[in-house]
């Protein structure tokens, strides 16, 4: 809670008559200067209420996410106080929540301006610069941020992030298990160091490691998810399966493990188990691009080569850049036997960088 200077209200009234005089003549040097300390403090402590104010207004906007209404409230308070440092700070952490990463920065400079060695200023500025892709300067900072406080889990796993979005997988370990030795319970920890070893092609740590994030956040779905879309890259779909039927059952509602399990059911032929599962992720989001493209694949193995053109279109319609989508159409085109769509389509898949669009072109296109 702010704290603020005592307010001389009956100063006015004083003033008035040492103002006056006993025969209104001037004020002395002194008298002046006791009249303008007493403005002063009467204006600061005028600024420092209107300043907590928007504070409080500010708060309670952040609490129900209306981050617009907070970070106008906040720069209030900042005007009004400009050493509010409690302001800066969440006026900060309003601006990585709004995107504005470059904003978070500037504000958190001036916060470590004001008080240096504070460690959430840092933690908060190396997400800003994370955010806009100044991995130099967050990784300095999380740096500051530990050593300030050695025992922040949340640093340690922070930083892990960076080294992650940087492919350093190996240096992420490193970080995430500083974080769990931490905080054994901190399901995050658990499942980013997964999908670091994941990507190392340790597929079975990997999966360990999911299963425990989710063994610590029983509400995890998505940790659920990811070892069934382990489980599928080991050829274990009984397991991918298994999983992506648990990931449902805590969040009946989760797109991608109807899209994962549909996927699995295509690798094991049945086709009508697939197409329910991406139909039922289309209805839960009509705008997820991946579950056409995947359901022409369903149509095309079921024959249906017109419907599996449609539903390659559709993904196309939505992003004009979906290499996977022209690669499935293209497949579809063939057997309608529109050759010259079906070259133009894997041709379209090749320039935008997709090897089997490539494959498909140089095998029956030239």
């Amino acid at each position: 809670m702010k704290i603020f200077k005592v307010l001389f209200l009956g100063l006015g009234l004083v003033f008035s008559s040492i103002a006056m005089g006993q025969g209104g003549e001037e004020l002395t040097p002194e008298e002046q200067a006791y009249r303008d300390s007493i403005m002063k403090v009467n204006a600061d402590n005028a600024n420092i209420a209107a300043s907590q104010e928007a504070y409080n207004k500010g708060v309670a906007a952040f609490k129900n996410k209306d981050y617009a209404t907070a970070l106008k409230q906040y720069q209030i308070s900042i005007d009004k106080d400009p050493n509010f440092t409690a302001a800066l700070y969440n006026k900060a952490v309003c601006e990585v929540e709004m995107q504005k990463f470059g904003d978070a920065a500037k504000t958190l400079t001036k916060m470590i301006e004001i008080k240096p060695g504070y460690f959430k200023a840092y933690f908060q500025r190396g997400r800003a610069y994370q955010g806009k892709g100044d991995y130099l300067s967050a990784e300095k900072d999380y740096e500051k941020a530990i050593s300030i406080n050695p025992k922040s889990y949340k640093a340690y796993y922070n930083f892990g992030t960076l080294k992650y979005l940087q492919n350093d997988f190996k240096g992420a370990i490193k970080m995430y298990d500083k974080s769990i030795e931490l905080n054994s319970k901190f399901a995050y920890a658990y499942n980013d160091r997964g999908s670091c070893k994941r990507k190392l092609g340790k597929f079975q740590e990997a999966v360990t490691d999911y299963e425990m994030a989710a063994k610590m956040n029983p509400k995890m779905a998505f940790a659920l998810n990811n070892v069934g879309t382990t489980k599928k890259k080991m050829k274990d779909y009984e397991g991918a399966l298994e999983a992506f039927n648990r990931a449902l059952s805590v969040d009946s509602k989760f797109k991608e493990a109807y899209s994962n399990r549909g996927s699995t059911n295509i690798a094991q032929k049945r086709y009508e188990d697939a197409k329910k599962d991406l139909e039922k992720c289309i209805q839960i989001d009509p705008k997820y691009i991946p579950a056409y493209s995947k359901l022409s694949c369903v149509y095309f193995n079921l024959e249906d080569y017109k419907k599996a053109e449609e539903m390659a279109t559709k993904a196309i319609n939505m992003d004009k850049k979906y290499a996977n989508g022209y690669v499935n159409r293209g497949i579809a085109r063939e057997r309608l036997r529109n050759q010259a769509g079906a070259c133009q389509d894997w041709e379209k898949a090749k320039d935008l960088g997709s090897e089997l669009g490539k494959s498909y072109y140089s095998n029956n296109c030239n």
